[in-house]
This record gives structure tokens, C-alpha cells and sequence, in this order.
């Protein structure tokens, strides 16, 4: 019996072995996680991922050295870095509601080392104070697409663009080329237009304005008149608009310093105030109505002579346009130029107001020949500089394609940009 249960037990101990060598030995490889690096973000001209970065915005009663104080700088090196970048960036005129950026190190010390003040959408200044104190300006990439427009007239230009859903700087600049051809504040229901312009973005996606009108086509009381954009001064770079005749759209003066205005008063000499008895008050100078905040735009070319605050002028800015011409903005709630500024036709120069001698919100615009106060709108005005003839040829040449592409835009009521 002990023989019996020994054999049994090595039968058992067998048929195990057995088993065991038939079970697969199953071998898990060890996996090694993969560290990805972060994508690279890239903004400013700086890698992003190097830094710890703080976005926030200028807040009303902040100021330069405010900011950089929150962040640990001290008073002494913000004196520092306000009068080393003095000739960049004005650290006086930072502005409530703008953007701005601190870039700080990403170690214990977190310690603020490059701050970037966004001038707009896409100009931006960079004040970097890591090693050496520099500023710089620049701006972000920005793509420039081009559309096209057409429309009907059926009140005015500013509502129909609004149906439209068209942006109203486009209107704006359209009334800025056309502003001594047409009357835009006496369209007729039926008038038309074309246009083709382009529109700024941002990271492809961001919308960043209006660029420039490159040419367009308005047909007013049945008379079709065409702008095209050209380059007129190879040396300064500037560039006008013409008629496909090459005739310049522009005069030396715009017609009103206020666009989609209406005039309120008129020059008149003998003009009576009931509020004076029915006294005869001359007025030297032609109103303007618009809402207060409406820019007020330079009417042409010229240096600045006055900008200040007197009496019934209220804020004011007087222009000298040349040995000739001189002119007058009344009545402003602020004023956007200082003396002895150059300032091109067509620049806002202020905003309407009321200060001074007003009853209501207007600009007050006087108008000087030869040191007399006239009507503009009695004046034989100077046209502006004829496209010189060895410009032509390229000038024909250039709005060919534009002409074409113009004249292939089909007139609708509502259109979709394209």
C-alpha cells in the first residue's frame, strides 16, 4: 500500500509538469511613453514656450510704469527704460483699452523681462529689458484678400452698404475718391456702384480692416465715372485715384472736412439771429452737423498752425495749405494734431464737439484766400497734379484688367462678397 500511494504521487507530480509545460508563457513588452515637446508658439517675434506669458489690457488711470511695478520692476529701472526708449515709444501715450503683453521667465523668480504694447490689430511695440534695454516696432503678418462689390441705391449709400452687410469703412473711402464728383449726400434712389477692394487678415482667420480700394465704378444720374488706384510719385510711394482717361478724381481740396454730413449753415454775410434780435452777425464760415465723435478730416495738404482752445472757436485747428489757401476747424470735442504736424488731405484732424459758441454738434469750417475769409464753394479751386505723361503708358496697362474685371460685375440688389 505505501508502494501503491508513492506511485500515485509521482503520477500526480507528472501529469502537473505536464500541464504546465502546455500553458504559453505570454512575455508583455515594456512600453516607453513618448515625451512630446510642446508646439512651438511663436508670437512677437519670440517663442512663447520660453516664457511665462500674462495678457491683459491698459485700464482706465494705468500707466507704463504702473504696469511693470504689478509685475516687479522697479521704479528705478522703469525711469530706466522710459528715457532709453524715448525715440520708439512714447510710454505717455499708452492708451485705455489697448492690449499689451508681459513676457516673464518661467523659473522661481518669475521676473518680467520683455513687455509688448499692441498699437492696433496688427502694429504692436516690443520693449525687451532682459540684457540691454530696445524697443522696436513691428507688426503681425497679416494676408490681404481681395473682394468685390455691387449695389443699388435706395436711399443712401450708408444704408445700403448696412443691408448689405458690407463694411461702411468701404463706403467711406468710396465718398473719400469721389468727393468732387459726387454729391453723396444728394444720391438718387437708383444709383449704382462697383467695387474692388481688399480686406486684411490676421493668422489667416482674424479680421484685421479694410486694405485699399483698388478700383471702382459708380453710376450717378445715369453718368458712369471709374477710379482706379495708381502710383503717381515713384520716389514717395504715394498712389491716387484716376479716370480711365487718367484724369485725377481728386481736387487740392476736399469739398467738405465731414463725411455723410449735412450743412447746418452756410457762409453769409448778412445772415440775422433771431437770438440777437434779428441783428445782422456775419458767418464766415459754412456748418457742418454731424454727431459728436464724427472725425473731422484735413481738407487738404498742409502744416498745422494752430491747435488750441479759445473763446467762441472752442477746440480748434487751423491748416496752412500754401502761400494761399489757409483753413479752420471750430467748435471740436477733441483735437488729433499738435503745431507744425504735416497732415495729407483726407486725415482726421479732430472730432466733432460742441465747445465754444455752439448750439449743437457741428464743425464751424472757414475757409482763407490770400488772408480773407470766402465761401469755399465759391472758389475756382486748384485741380490736383495731372498723371505725368510718362506715366500713362504704364497706367493704361494697369487698370486694363481692373476695367475688365469691373465690367464683368453684374448689378444686384443684395450681393455676397466674393
Amino acid at each position: 500500500m505505501k508502494n501503491l500511494g508513492c506511485i500515485l504521487l509521482l503520477l500526480v507530480v507528472l501529469i502537473s509538469c505536464q500541464q504546465e509545460k502546455k500553458e504559453p508563457v505570454v512575455t508583455v513588452p515594456e512600453t516607453i511613453e513618448e515625451i512630446k515637446e510642446p508646439p512651438v508658439v511663436k508670437e512677437f517675434g519670440y517663442n512663447l514656450n520660453n516664457f511665462m506669458v500674462v495678457r491683459d489690457t491698459v485700464r482706465p488711470g494705468d500707466s507704463f510704469g504702473a504696469i511693470l511695478d504689478s509685475h516687479g520692476i522697479s521704479r528705478a529701472k522703469v525711469f530706466e527704460i522710459s528715457n532709453k526708449i524715448k525715440d520708439t515709444f512714447n510710454v505717455a501715450r499708452i492708451t485705455a483699452g489697448k492690449a499689451y503683453a508681459v513676457l516673464k521667465s518661467k523659473d522661481t523668480t518669475e521676473k518680467a523681462q520683455v513687455f509688448v504694447y499692441q498699437n492696433g490689430l496688427i502694429d504692436y511695440t516690443v520693449v525687451d529689458f532682459r540684457d540691454s534695454i530696445v524697443a522696436r516696432k513691428s507688426a503681425k503678418p497679416v494676408k490681404i484678400v481681395e473682394r468685390i462689390a455691387s449695389g443699388t441705391i435706395e436711399s443712401n449709400l450708408s444704408q445700403t452698404f448696412d443691408e448689405m452687410d458690407l463694411s461702411f469703412l468701404v463706403a467711406y473711402k468710396m465718398a473719400d475718391i469721389y468727393a468732387w464728383t459726387i454729391d453723396f449726400t444728394r444720391l438718387q434712389a437708383g444709383d449704382q456702384f462697383k467695387v474692388i477692394y481688399t480686406e486684411k487678415y490676421i493668422n489667416d482667420t482674424i479680421p484685421a480692416g479694410i486694405g485699399e480700394i483698388k478700383a471702382s465704378y459708380f453710376e450717378h444720374r445715369s453718368k458712369p465715372i471709374y477710379a482706379f488706384q495708381f502710383e503717381d510719385d515713384t520716389i514717395n510711394r504715394t498712389s491716387d485715384y484716376f479716370d480711365q482717361e487718367a484724369n485725377n478724381l481728386r481736387r487740392a481740396f476736399l469739398r467738405a472736412p465731414v463725411q455723410f454730413s449735412r450743412i447746418s449753415s452756410r457762409y453769409n454775410l448778412k445772415r440775422r439771429i433771431k437770438y440777437y434780435g434779428n441783428k445782422i452777425r456775419p458767418h464766415r464760415g459754412t456748418d457742418f452737423a454731424a454727431p459728436i465723435g464724427t472725425p473731422i478730416l484735413a481738407t487738404a495738404d498742409g502744416t498745422v498752425t494752430k491747435s488750441e482752445r479759445r473763446g467762441g472757436n472752442g477746440k480748434y485747428v487751423k491748416i496752412r495749405h500754401n502761400s494761399t489757401y489757409e483753413t479752420q476747424y471750430l467748435h471740436m470735442s477733441r483735437r488729433a494734431v499738435k503745431v507744425g504736424e504735416y497732415v495729407r488731405q483726407g486725415e482726421v484732424i479732430g472730432f466733432i464737439g460742441m465747445t465754444g459758441n455752439t448750439s449743437g454738434p457741428h464743425v464751424c469750417y472757414r475757409f482763407w484766400k490770400n488772408g480773407k475769409e470766402v465761401d469755399p464753394f465759391k472758389q475756382d479751386l486748384p485741380a490736383s497734379k495731372p498723371l505725368k505723361d510718362s506715366l500713362r503708358p504704364a497706367f493704361y496697362k494697369h487698370i486694363e484688367p481692373l476695367k475688365t474685371k469691373l465690367d464683368s460685375i453684374i448689378f444686384k440688389p443684395k450681393q455676397e462678397i466674393l
